[in-house]
């Protein structure tokens, strides 16, 4: 037999949260209830699911915030890495993420190191624009030299 149920989070190939599904009443009461991934629907559910989807967007909100206050910061430092170059100005290997990530840890800046985005390694001499991932709404460009040792 089958209820609904309201999803108080995301449950992977049932639904987000938020949302009425219909599962079977083992599922719900072995499984989904238990584990408070979903409760029967109620208006006191209903209410429960919007309160805490409320305090969920403030955290978020907070996090972006704090995101945007970093990006800021990130965006008037200076990052410069010193290279080996051969005939041409080729760089003998390349510039990648991590190597940007080092340095920006060395200037004291405490990001992910998945945050830092290349869309391919650095090869040449010059001056480029880097994507840095710091919230899934915030993003900082930073500028990284690339110069002869």
């Amino acid at each position: 037999m089958a209820i609904e149920v309201i999803l108080m989070a995301d449950v992977k190939d049932l639904g987000t949260e938020g949302q009425v599904v219909r599962v079977t009443e083992g599922f719900a009461r072995n499984y989904l209830v238990p584990n408070k991934l979903g409760a029967p629907v109620t208006e006191a559910t209903r209410r429960r699911l919007a309160k805490l989807q409320q305090q969920r967007e403030a955290v978020r909100k907070e996090a972006a915030e704090k995101a945007r206050a970093y990006a800021a910061t990130l965006e008037k430092g200076s990052y410069t890495i010193s290279v080996k170059v051969g005939e041409g100005e080729k760089l003998f290997g390349s510039v990648t993420a991590a190597d940007i990530h080092k340095v920006m840890q060395g200037q004291g800046f405490e990001v992910d190191k998945h945050a830092v985005q290349l869309d391919e390694p650095i090869r040449e001499l010059g001056v480029y624009e880097v994507k840095v991932k710091l919230h899934a709404d915030v993003n900082a460009v930073i500028k990284v030299w690339i110069v002869q040792e």
